[in-house]
C-alpha cells in the first residue's frame, strides 16, 4: 500500500507541474511529497523529476513512468467504481460539455453505453465547441483539446491524445501531385479550418521538440470540420482533421492519407471539474470509462 501511495503522490506531482501544488491538493505538506517522491526514486534506481528551488519538471524517465502510472490507476479507479456500482445503483444527473463533432463521433457511444447500464443515470448535454464556464454555468464536467490554461478552481485529468492527419481524395492527388514535404502543402490549394473568423494553420512536429506552423493557400475556408472532410473527399483540396474524423472515409479509400513520414501532430484531451473534495460516483465512473475507452475511438 506504501508503494501505491507513493504512485498516487508521484502522478499527483506530475500532474500538478510541482510539489507545491501537489501538496495544496493532497492536503500534506511540500516536504511530505518531496520524501515521498524521493522514496519513489530510490526504490525504483531512477532520478523522476528534474530539481530546482522552484519547479520540478519530469525527466524522461519520470514522463515514461508516469504514463504507465495513469494507465494503472485508471485501470484501480475503473474496478472500485464498478465494485461501488454494485454496491449502490449510480444514479443522478450530471451535466457536460463537449466539443461538437468530436462529442457527437467519439463520446456519445460511451454515453449511450452508460445510460444502457445505469438507468436512472442521466445526462444533460451541451455540444459546444466554446470553453464554458463550468462553475458560472452549473456544468459538473467538460471535456477540452489542446493546452490548458491553469484554473485554481478547476480539477484536470488527461484522458486521450487527438492525432491529426492530412489527407486528400484520390482524384486531387492524381490530377496534382502528392506532396512529399511539408514545404510541398504551400504549392497545393488547402481546406482550411476556421475559427473565431481566423483560419487555424497546420502544426507538425519538427527536431528537438519543436513545431512548424504552416497556412497553405485556400478557396474554402470553414467552420466545419465534417464539412471540410466532404470537400477533401470530393477534391477540393489537401485537409488536416483529427484521424477519428476521417478514419472511416480512409478505409473506403474517398480519401488518403498524405505525408505519411512526416510526424503527426498530437493534442491533449481533457477532462475538467470543479474542485471538490469529495467526487460523486457518477461523476467518478464516467471520467474512468472516458479514460479507459476514448482513446481507443481516437486512433
Amino acid at each position: 500500500m506504501n508503494d501505491l501511495n507513493g504512485v498516487s503522490v508521484f502522478v499527483e506531482a506530475a500532474d500538478a507541474g510541482g510539489f507545491s501544488a501537489a501538496a495544496e491538493r493532497l492536503n500534506l505538506s511540500r516536504s511530505a511529497v518531496g520524501k515521498t517522491v524521493a522514496k519513489l526514486e530510490q526504490r525504483l534506481g531512477v532520478r523522476l523529476f528534474h530539481r530546482t528551488t522552484r519547479t520540478q519538471s519530469l525527466t524522461e524517465e519520470g514522463l515514461l513512468f508516469y504514463e504507465n502510472c495513469l494507465r494503472a490507476l485508471s485501470e484501480i479507479r475503473a474496478g472500485e467504481a464498478l465494485l461501488e456500482s454494485g454496491k449502490r445503483e449510480i444514479q443522478g444527473r450530471l451535466r457536460l460539455s463537449m466539443p461538437v463533432h468530436f462529442g457527437r463521433l467519439c463520446v456519445m457511444p460511451l454515453l449511450s453505453e452508460l445510460l444502457g447500464q445505469h438507468p436512472r443515470l442521466e445526462f444533460d448535454l451541451n455540444f459546444s465547441d466554446r470553453n464554458v464556464d463550468l462553475v458560472e454555468d452549473g456544468f459538473d464536467l467538460a471535456i477540452r483539446t489542446g493546452p490548458l490554461r491553469g484554473d485554481p478552481d478547476l480539477m484536470t485529468r488527461k484522458i486521450a491524445d487527438q492525432r491529426m492527419t492530412v489527407c486528400a481524395s484520390p482524384a486531387y492527388i492524381a490530377a496534382n501531385g502528392e506532396p512529399r514535404t511539408i514545404d510541398d502543402l504551400l504549392a497545393r490549394q488547402a481546406i482550411l479550418y476556421r475559427r473565431s473568423g481566423q483560419p487555424l494553420a497546420w502544426t507538425f512536429p519538427v527536431k528537438s521538440g519543436q513545431t512548424r506552423t504552416v497556412t497553405p493557400p485556400a478557396r474554402l475556408r470553414l467552420d466545419d470540420l465534417t464539412s471540410i472532410a466532404d470537400a477533401a473527399a470530393d477534391g477540393f483540396g489537401i485537409a488536416w482533421l483529427p484521424c477519428w474524423l476521417v478514419n472511416e472515409r480512409i478505409a473506403s479509400g474517398s480519401l488518403v492519407r498524405v505525408l505519411s513520414e512526416a510526424p503527426a501532430l498530437s493534442y491533449g484531451t481533457y477532462v475538467v471539474w470543479p474542485k471538490t473534495q469529495y467526487m460523486p460516483s457518477k461523476l467518478r465512473l464516467l471520467i474512468d470509462t472516458l479514460a479507459a475507452r476514448l482513446p481507443a475511438m481516437m486512433e
